[in-house]
Parts: structure tokens; C-alpha cells; sequence
């Protein structure tokens, strides 16, 4: 495959920016956002540019307590709707569907009825099968799908190949490189970037990225990945999501060189909802504890308990994590 796919100075009209913000960041404060964050948020992702809009998860109401989480863990289409009306906007509305914490064949309804238009469903390697499901059954609804295969940097690569080709062989539109741990680095994603992007153009899909910044490298790594030929991007305001964060959307806005992105609209927000919001007390972004997390391959709960705690004992935290090994 060839290496690169436009240059520094260039834009590529295939690229696509996705704002996951509510989705990711709703794991930091349980999705309890204000009406006027979500509001803000949709109109200053509009005005920048942003070619879809994640608003959060469609979890199972038999699986999760409705008063244990904010609104965006379940994205009625009522509440949706609120903030959307009919969308008549350029940019397209998102939702994740984690495989085994969904009733997609009942609260996936059909895409003429829905305001959403793109449905995202997360699995781990050994469910690509109940993923593969899900998707026949959102394409049948009418929405565009994406197969996003979270901790891959775990997976052998023989189940990776066997996955994608399966995946390939699916009527998903795209496949996203998911970098779970936040323990990937730009050689690696290359490696993966060219696996995802061979079995993609073999069966006329696209690939994505969602990064994770344990090792203040999400930017880096979508950077690498677009530039190899990725091109849906993930990014969240200030970074916000789950542990370290994600690739900020100031950041990536800065970076592409498409002049329909205007960073303008997400510094106003971020000045408005997401200073508050720190000054709140919610927390995310790198610290030591993600740091290790990410260095050993990890999942990143230890880390965020730590970090609830406030633990600085960084020495006994790293001591910690060898002795799970």
C-alpha cells in the first residue's frame, strides 16, 4: 500500500471528524450533563465544522439503573430529539452500542423514524460475531455502521486477521483502530493502520481512529493514522473522555488543513462549559497513574481509581501493577 496519503500542506475530502465528547466524556461525571452543555455542544460542533456528533451510549435499561446515569447513557430518541429537532444541519448524529449491553433489536428503531443517523458498535475480539449481528440489523434499520474493536493492543494477531476478514465479509461501512489502553505508539498504529486499511480497500470500506492519551500520544497517533490513510477521526473538547482523555478537538481542528473547520466555535465552548466543568471538580486528562497504565498495557481502571484517591505514591502504584503481572 502506499505510505502516505497527503502531505502536511494538504487536505483530503475523504477525512471526517467525529466529536465524541458526550459519549467518551460522559464516563468522567456518569453522562450528567447539563442541558445547556449538550445544547452548546451541538451548535459549536455545527458552526465548527464537525461532520458527526456522538451523543452517547444506547445501554440497556434491564442492564443499567436509569438513576445511577445522565440521559446520554441511553439516548432516547425523545431526548435526542431536544436538542436536535430534525437536524437540519450538515452534521450527522452518532451513538454507540456496546455488544451484550444493548436491546438493539428494540431500542434501535428505524433510521426514518430516528434522528440519528450513524449507529457505532464496540466489541472486544471475541464477540466480532454478536457485533457483526448488531450490524446487519442496524443496516436493515437504515443507518451507516461502524465496527469498533476496542483493546486491540491485547489481541493475538492471528484473532485480529481472522476478525477483519470477518468484519470485511460484514455489510459494516467502516472499522475503527481503537487504541483502548492508550498504549499504542506511531509505529504501531502505522503497522495496524496498513492491516486495517488493506482489508478495507479489499472490501470498500473506511477505517477510523479513537485514541486514548495515557501516553500524551492521542494526537500523535491520529496524526500517524490520517496521514497513513485513515480517515475518520475521533476527537473530544479539551480532550474529555474516560482516564487520560482522548485527541482534543482544538487540537485536530488546528491540525487539518480543510477550511470548513473552524476552531473558533470550540474555544468559546470551552471557555463557557469546560473551565466550569474542571473547576467543578470533574477530572481526566494525563497524569502518572494513566501514564503506567498505559506503558504496561493495561486497562486504565486501576488508574482512574488512583487518581480518585489522589494517590501520589506513584513509585508504590508502579510496584503495584508489576505485581499483577
Amino acid at each position: 500500500m502506499e505510505k502516505k496519503k497527503g502531505s502536511l500542506l494538504s487536505f483530503r475530502p475523504d477525512i471526517k471528524v467525529v466529536d465524541a465528547t458526550i459519549r467518551d466524556g460522559g464516563l468522567v461525571n456518569d453522562f450528567r450533563f447539563t442541558e445547556d452543555f449538550i445544547k452548546d455542544l451541538y451548535k459549536s460542533n455545527v458552526e465548527a465544522g464537525i461532520d458527526y456528533m456522538e451523543f452517547g451510549y444506547k445501554a440497556s435499561k434491564d442492564i443499567f439503573d436509569e438513576n445511577e446515569f445522565g440521559t446520554w447513557k441511553f439516548c432516547d430518541e425523545d431526548s435526542i430529539r431536544n436538542i436536535v429537532g430534525d437536524n437540519d444541519t450538515d452534521m450527522k448524529i452518532a451513538v454507540m452500542a456496546d455488544v451484550g449491553r444493548c436491546d438493539y433489536k428494540k431500542d434501535i428503531i428505524s433510521r426514518s423514524d430516528s434522528a440519528i443517523d450513524l449507529v457505532r458498535v464496540a466489541t472486544y475480539i471475541n464477540t466480532i460475531p454478536a457485533a457483526i449481528h448488531m450490524v446487519e440489523h442496524c443496516k436493515n434499520m437504515g443507518y451507516e455502521t461502524t465496527i469498533n474493536i476496542m483493546a486491540i493492543s491485547n489481541a493475538k494477531e492471528s484473532e485480529l486477521d481472522e476478525a477483519l476478514e470477518l468484519i470485511g465479509q460484514s455489510p459494516v461501512d467502516g472499522i475503527y483502530l481503537v487504541d483502548s489502553y492508550g498504549s499504542l505508539y506511531m509505529e504501531q498504529i502505522d503497522e495496524l493502520a496498513d492491516k486495517y486499511l488493506a482489508m478495507a480497500d479489499k472490501y470498500d470500506k473506511f477505517v477510523g481512529i479513537h485514541a486514548h492519551n495515557n501516553q500524551q500520544l492521542a494526537f500523535a497517533n491520529t496524526i500517524a493514522a490520517l496521514t497513513y490513510g485513515v480517515s475518520y477521526l475521533d476527537a473530544t473538547v479539551s480532550g474529555m473522555g474516560r482516564g487520560a482523555g482522548n485527541c482534543a478537538s482544538e487540537q485536530l481542528l488546528s491540525f487539518l488543513k480543510n477550511p470548513k473547520y473552524d476552531i473558533i466555535p470550540i474555544l468559546k465552548f470551552l471557555e463557557k462549559h469546560i473551565v466550569p466543568l474542571k473547576e467543578a471538580g470533574v477530572t481526566w486528562g494525563y497524569n502518572i497513574p494513566y501514564l503506567i497504565t498505559g506503558q504496561m498495557n493495561r486497562h486504565p481502571r486501576s488508574a482512574i481509581a488512583a487518581t480518585n484517591e489522589k494517590r501520589t505514591d506513584y513509585l508504590n502504584f508502579f510496584l503495584e501493577m508489576n505485581d499483577k503481572d
